[in-house]
């Protein structure tokens, strides 16, 4: 059975690649995207492909919100304000982008009774050091000065409202807790430290490890997570609940960095500099980001499987290309 999806975000690294999973599943896809962080390269092949259409625009837009609802039969929301290095620079930005959005989107959806499937974050478990964390832990949080916790706080309040619209308006919500996801066409600008590494080695440069290196991530292959997602939205079960996406590949930041450099063959050394001379002053970071995905493998059958060198080459190569093509 085909459906009509609307993608928010879906001109980003997650959004384009959820679309292109979607078309290729033979749904009916719309992209909405204000090109903030998104970028029209990311789409540009799908332009010719009359089940896919893009219409530029903000989730703050409610009108346009509430038109492109309409036309859908399940929602994604996955437009958001993504990326410690812009969380921290630009806090009320990104505060209020993700909370003002993800209302405009539930409440469009409430109106047409549309199903919302809506991207969350491994960063609701602040810096706690436990885990592999369960959905139902609790979470460890700094200070409301200090703007690295602003971003697990807004896609929490997300959380909640999706919660209480559906036990309370019954309407089909979905939340989906995604665990440092990378791939092609993820760029390093907003803080990402995989294309970072990539550019840096690809260049020769130092990689710049934060700290020691010491903090370890797992890191999941979009492939994985665009088809755990996909699987998730098609689960009655999943309704009304949170799920992890994540790969279950744990890795240190300074194992990933000498792994960057053996795969792409390059002279770069490893720099560590200090949190402080990259985000200023008391920021803190988590030691460890693991997740427990046996919800996601008891709802759906599914585990995401894709190796960190499959996807670290994937990226590799994407890399280049671009850099020939420049």
């Amino acid at each position: 059975m085909t459906a009509r999806a609307l993608v928010t975000g879906g001109a980003g690294f997650i959004g384009s690649h959820l679309v292109d999973k979607l078309i290729a599943d033979g749904h009916e896809v719309t992209a909405l995207d204000d090109l903030s962080t998104g970028r029209r390269d990311n789409i540009l092949h799908l332009l010719d492909n009359p089940r896919f259409h893009f219409r530029q625009g903000s989730v703050l837009d409610r009108e346009t919100v509430e038109q492109e609802v309409g036309k859908a039969d399940v929602v994604f929301h996955f437009a958001a304000a993504v990326g410690v290095k812009l969380i921290v620079e630009r806090p009320l930005h990104s505060f209020t982008t993700n909370i003002k959005g993800t209302e405009a989107v539930l409440e469009a959806s409430l109106k047409q009774r549309r199903k919302v499937v809506l991207a969350s974050t491994s960063e609701i478990y602040g810096k706690s050091q436990n885990g592999p964390f369960k959905e139902d832990d609790d979470r460890v949080l700094g200070s409301t000065r200090k703007p690295r916790w602003s971003y697990s706080t807004a896609k929490a309040v997300d959380e909640i409202l999706a919660f209480a619209y559906h036990r309370e308006l019954g309407l089909p919500t979905i939340a989906v807790r995604l665990f440092n996801t990378i791939g092609p066409r993820q760029v390093g600008q907003y803080g990402m430290v995989v294309p970072r590494f990539i550019s840096q080695a690809l260049r020769a440069e130092p990689l710049t490890v934060y700290s020691d290196g010491s903090q370890s991530r797992s890191f999941t292959a979009v492939y994985d997570a665009v088809k755990a997602i996909t699987l998730l939205a098609q689960a009655p079960e999943a309704e009304g609940d949170v799920l992890n996406v994540a790969g279950g590949e744990e890795i240190t930041i300074q194992k990933l960095a000498e792994l960057v450099i053996a795969r792409t063959n390059s002279t770069s050394t490893i720099q560590h500099v200090s949190l402080e001379q990259v985000y200023g002053p008391d920021f803190e970071d988590m030691t460890r980001r693991v997740a427990d995905t046996s919800k996601l493998e008891a709802v759906t059958g599914f585990r995401c499987e894709i190796k960190l060198v499959e996807i670290l080459d994937a990226m590799i190569r994407s890399a280049r290309e671009s850099v020939k093509a420049s």
